[in-house]
Order: structure tokens, then sequence, then C-alpha cells
């Protein structure tokens, strides 16, 4: 009788093919078919646990084949680190200065710099504080050219849903606060009126951004993505959920065996013979 292959072994099957097409020099990640594999793995726990390593492996891989221009993460901390300090210490020059119109700019400024340098800082803290690790800086994203932080995406897809989607809308909503961050001290500064203004239409356009542009294609867009897989595990974990939709989620793992063997869902099964360490 012929054993058929359960979903986790078509799955490995299927990144060994698209992990071999990497090596080979393919890295349009979307056409070898990976992210239709990493919307499958992320509803099921066992899954993630079976496959994160070598997706993370593959994800970087094809990165780094493809973005040239990109440092160490302490390289990049350290550098956007240095850009809040020099935020910093254009506060500081407003509160110091005579000359209003430098007082202004100098304001003005300190919003712009923590705009920018606070955004992916902001990413590393939280995503690491729930477990996620990261493998690169870069630039990259629409113009002009911002920095970006690159995850290792088997860490992030070990990591709770919810915690992921935090994590994208952390630095979102750094980016937003940091020029109201600024305005804070115009009271004290005794900076010109348009600065304050120019500081708050500089948040209000970056809010209007977001809610025009990040809800479709960045930060907010994963926000979103990731709470719909949260709530997706939870609804199938509720009392009474079918038990397709458990074993959908869980792999068959948390549903209760009843006496009889049959089980209306197949539970994902552990490759025995395909291991992360079997798999290089």
């Amino acid at each position: 009788m012929e054993v058929r292959p359960t979903a986790s072994q078509r799955i490995g099957d299927d990144l060994d093919r698209i992990e071999a097409a990497v090596a080979g020099g393919n890295a349009d990640l979307g056409s070898l078919g990976l992210w239709t594999i990493v919307r499958q793995v992320k509803l099921d726990r066992l899954l993630v646990d079976e496959h994160a390593e070598q997706i993370g492996r593959i994800d970087t891989a094809a990165f780094r084949a493809g973005v040239r221009m990109r440092v160490p993460v302490w390289t990049g901390n350290a550098l956007l680190g240095l850009g809040s300090i020099a935020g910093a210490l254009a506060v500081g020059a407003a509160f110091a200065w005579h000359t209003p119109v430098w007082k202004g700019l100098a304001l003005v400024a300190a919003g712009m710099i923590w705009s920018i340098s606070l955004h992916s800082p902001t990413h590393w803290l939280v995503g690491t504080m729930v477990g996620i690790r990261w493998t690169d800086y870069f630039l990259g994203g629409p113009p002009p050219p911002r920095p970006g932080l690159k995850s290792d995406y088997g860490t992030y897809l070990r990591a709770d849903p919810d915690s992921r989607a935090w994590m994208h809308a952390s630095g979102a909503i750094a980016t937003k606060l940091a020029p109201f961050l600024a305005l804070a001290f115009w009271p004290g500064s005794n900076a010109p009126w348009w600065a304050a203004a120019a500081l708050a239409a500089l948040g209000v356009l970056q809010i209007a951004t977001d809610l025009a542009f990040s809800t479709k294609t960045s930060d907010w867009k994963k926000f979103r993505r990731e709470k719909a897989i949260a709530r997706a595990r939870r609804a199938a974990m509720t009392p009474g959920a079918p038990a397709a939709d458990q074993a959908r989620v869980t792999g068959g793992s948390q549903i209760p065996r009843p006496a009889s063997p049959a089980l209306s869902a197949e539970p994902v099964e552990r490759r025995p013979d395909r291991s992360p360490v079997d798999r290089g």
C-alpha cells in the first residue's frame, strides 16, 4: 500500500526545491512559491516548529544575494543611535542659541532626525524582547532610501503572531511620535511659532501617509496580517470549533483525542527522516 506524504513532508520537499533554486542564483522567492508556503506554515505551530529554520535560511540567503548595501546589525544600531544623539544635540542647540531662526531650524531638525533614527531601533528593541533575531541593516524602501532592518525569518516565525504584529507597529509608532517629541521642547526653547507649526505639520503628514500607504504596503499592512493570523489561531481553539480548523492551526496537537482512532482531520506529522541538521 502506497503511503501518502503528509503536509509537512510535501512542504519540506518544496522547501528543498526552493533552497536549491536560491543556491543556484534565483532569489525571486515569490515566483518560487516560498510565501505561499509561509502563509500555510504560519497557521500551524507544528509546521512552524518543523520548517522555520529552513525558511529562515532560504530567506536570508535570498536577501543577501539581492541586497548589497547592508551592514551588521550592531553597526546599524550604532549609526542610528548616533543619529538620535544628534537629534538631542539639536534640541540643546535650540535652547542655547539666541537667533530665533536658528532655534527654529534646530528644533525642526531634531524632529526630522528622530523620525528616521528611532524607527528601526524600535523594531529591533521590541522584536528582540519577543524573541526575534536580526541579520542585517540595509538601505531600501521607496525613495528616498531609508534604513531598514532584516529579521531572521526563522525566529520571526517562532514568535507569537500578536508579538510579531506589535513589532511591526512599534517602528511606525516611534516615527509618528518623533515630531511631537521635538514639539514638546518648543515652549521652553523660545523658538519661533513656525517651528511648532512645522513639527505639527510633519507629524500630521506622517500619520496621513501611514493611513494612505502603510496600511497597504508597509508596517501597518504587516500588523494587520499578523493580527489576522492570531485571530485565526484563537478562533480555531475556541470550544466547538470544527476539528478541521483546529488541525489546520495546530497540526492536531491540541485536539482532544476520541476513543475511536478516527479523526476528521489528519494531524501534521514530523518528518523523522528530515531534521534541520539533515537539511544542512
